[in-house]
């Protein structure tokens, strides 16, 4: 059970793996947060990457509010005529249909690693999923930490990115990356391979398996193998956290150092989760 008010003295934090993650308890997300506590969580989050809250009840008002700690609740990018849903700010991640239409997006099946919204111009910093339903087995969502995936690059490989671009894209039909020759039909945006993270000065990859196409300045095939061989790190198991859905968790996570993928699950067990994110700024290069 979570504690009715907020207080930064009363919070405990407890690491989830050696490499990312954390929870903390002793947050109920449905009360505000600020001072003390908004600076600790603050904190805590540039120190873990992902947070994980347990046991939270929201309403929908809730939700809206509980990135607030971090930043301004940011708008979906899905245009309103191709969703199911006609929140602006929260998607219902979900495989439930109702009357045969979808009530939610992104249903079901493996989806790669990618950092949120790395197609558009300036990224979201922040997302968060909140458990209403899980499966009983499966369906559970990878983390990986892109801090780590840049330490472990040979030298070799930082040299060949450093100062580069990366092209990144994504068409929402689809959990695979599509071809370069569908630029005009998907969105797509440079960002640089190697970000500086504002808040912790730290280097994070920036590169990742479902998005990124291809390196600016490099010949396709050769940035292709480049890019192959940097996934290698990017998802190397030693900067992998995976989770197991609870209804009521909650977890936010920082996009621009971390990845993240979701594990196939049969599509007769039922999953809903809510999903919102919190505005960024320009991604600077290291």
């Amino acid at each position: 059970m979570v504690h009715m008010g907020n207080n930064s003295m009363d919070i405990e934090v407890m690491p989830l793996s050696s490499t990312i993650g954390a929870e903390v308890r002793g947050v109920n997300l449905s009360q505000p947060i600020s001072g003390k506590l908004k600076k600790r969580l603050l904190q805590i989050w540039h120190k873990y990457l992902l947070v994980l809250f347990r046991g939270q009840s929201l309403s929908d008002q809730e939700l809206w509010r509980s990135g607030d700690w971090i930043g301004q609740l940011g708008q979906r990018s899905r245009p309103a005529n191709r969703r199911s849903e006609s929140d602006p700010y929260i998607m219902l991640v979900s495989n439930i249909r109702e009357n045969g239409k979808p009530i939610g997006s992104l249903p079901d099946g493996e989806m790669w690693f990618h950092h949120d919204m790395a197609f558009v111009d300036v990224p979201h910093k922040a997302t968060f999923l909140y458990s209403i339903e899980v499966p009983d087995y499966g369906g559970n969502t990878k983390f990986a930490n892109m801090y780590e995936a840049y330490n472990l690059l040979p030298e070799r490989l930082k040299n060949a990115l450093a100062g580069k671009r990366v092209l990144q894209l994504f068409d929402y039909k689809e959990t695979s990356q599509p071809s370069l020759n569908e630029l005009d039909k998907v969105k797509h945006a440079w960002h640089p391979a190697i970000v500086q993270h504002p808040e912790t000065g730290r280097k994070a990859l920036y590169i990742n398996r479902l998005m990124t196409a291809t390196i600016e300045g490099i010949p396709h095939d050769k940035a292709r193998d480049i890019i192959e061989e940097v996934i290698l790190y990017a998802e190397h198991p030693s900067v992998i956290y995976e989770h197991k859905w609870k209804a009521g968790d909650f977890l936010v996570w920082d996009n621009r150092c971390s990845t993240h993928a979701r594990t196939d699950f049969p599509s007769t067990e039922r999953r809903l989760l809510k999903r919102g994110m919190v505005e960024g700024t320009t991604l600077i290069g290291a």
